[in-house]
């Protein structure tokens, strides 16, 4: 098996956010790859090597999530020095940006994959199935584990909703009395820099805590659906997330520059005519 690439630790402060983040894509592109290498070694064929198969795998699946958490940990560490970044990143796409909820990946978003996942390797496999093989994939989750996975969804669900009213609260605090006497204050006498700081602050510091919340609960749903997955499912499921995230960032940031491309293009024709 490759060896997983080696965890980052957390953020040094000279660091920006922009530059962890490529260095963690990295890590995650080197991690997807000692998970592609697990999945291609043969299946057991018996219950020791069923065992010896999942005491290989466990260091491997905490290693992927230990390198989650390093993220969550370190987005959290600069999130409290400058928050507005989180909320408008310019070190993911303009097509992840599209998809983001509080500042991040939705957490039901996971169950969606797993599910997706599932019913690629079940149609996939599905004469094995009917003979009654394992398929050593998603393919054999079982009807306890997804009732487990059923009871955190629905879970998740709950919280999700209420972090989103809180997300809603504070947005909505831009607009209190407060703010509206201000901006009628300095329409009328100008200045007031300090005064509006003063009062963004107490905008940022709650969108800090709803950001702090949404990626603890993300982070938290995905090691509670990985815990309910045997060794080798987690490890499809984990091959799933990491390929989702990599070639999706891939490609909005191919179609980022190419329309910067084209916008540079234009406006190099559109000189080029002026100064004809």
């Amino acid at each position: 098996m490759c060896s997983p690439a080696p965890l980052n630790g957390r953020p040094n402060p000279s660091d920006n956010f922009a530059n962890f983040f490529e260095s963690w894509l990295a890590d995650q592109n080197r991690d997807l790859h000692s998970l592609l290498t697990a999945v291609s070694s043969p299946p057991p064929r018996n219950r020791d090597e069923a065992a010896a198969q999942d005491k290989h795998l466990r260091p491997l699946v905490s290693t992927v999530l230990n390198r989650y958490e390093d993220y969550y940990h370190a987005k959290q560490a600069f999130a409290r020095r400058d928050v507005l970044p989180m909320f408008t990143p310019t070190w993911t796409s303009s097509t992840e940006n599209l998809l983001l909820w509080a500042g991040g990946w939705r957490p039901t978003m996971i169950f969606q994959l797993l599910y997706s996942k599932c019913g690629i390797q079940v149609e996939s496999h599905l004469d094995d199935l009917i003979g009654g093989a394992i398929t050593w994939n998603l393919a054999d989750v079982d009807a306890e584990q997804l009732h487990r996975i059923d009871k955190l969804h629905q879970v998740t669900l709950k919280r999700e909703k209420e972090i989103s009213e809180e997300e809603a609260a504070a947005q909505e605090k831009v607009a209190d009395e407060q703010m509206v006497k201000l901006s009628h204050v300095i329409t009328e006498m100008g200045g007031g820099e300090e005064m509006m700081e003063e009062e963004m602050k107490a905008k940022r510091e709650a969108m800090v805590d709803v950001l702090k919340k949404a990626d603890f609960l993300r982070i938290e749903t995905l090691n509670g659906l990985v815990e309910i997955l045997r060794p080798i499912q987690a490890v499809h499921f984990l091959i799933a997330a990491a390929e989702l995230q990599l070639r999706v960032h891939e490609f909005g940031t191919r179609k980022d520059k190419d329309k910067d491309k084209d916008a540079n293009a234009e406006e190099a024709t559109a000189k080029a005519t002026a100064a004809a």
